[in-house]
């Protein structure tokens, strides 16, 4: 079992930015492949970024390609989601996710997770 907890989720200008954090606690975080997602008032939760368990590989959705970036820090079961020039439509919670899999090939399903933080909103007014 793991247990992801969100946070640094907030209001921002457009343009601005924020810095998101997800702690696990319970098994070996470099096991673990971990993904941001997020979801907006009466959509389907969506692919943001992932991140393979020894932080070689990374794949963004081309929605945040070059804005965002997700970074790691195993020795402190810590994923971070860095957002720059941030638009209204990034308004959503945002949610971390993590996979047990230490290989490179990373997933954009939501199905594909195995477990998942409570998520933490970030909303950007237009």
């Amino acid at each position: 079992q793991v247990q992801l907890v969100e946070s640094g989720g907030g209001l921002v200008q457009v343009g601005g930015s924020l810095r998101l954090s997800c702690a696990g606690s319970g098994r070996t975080f470099s096991n673990f492949a971990m993904g941001w997602f997020r979801q907006a008032p009466g959509k389907e939760r969506e692919f943001v970024t992932a991140q393979s368990g020894s932080g070689a590989y990374i794949v963004y959705a081309d929605s945040v390609k070059g804005r965002f970036t997700i970074s790691r820090d195993n020795a402190k079961n810590t994923v971070y989601l860095q957002m720059n020039s941030l638009k209204p439509e990034d308004t959503a919670v945002y949610y971390c996710a993590a996979r047990w899999d230490s290989t490179r090939f990373l997933k954009k399903e939501p199905s594909e997770y195995d477990f998942w933080g409570q998520g933490t909103q970030v909303t950007v007014p237009s």
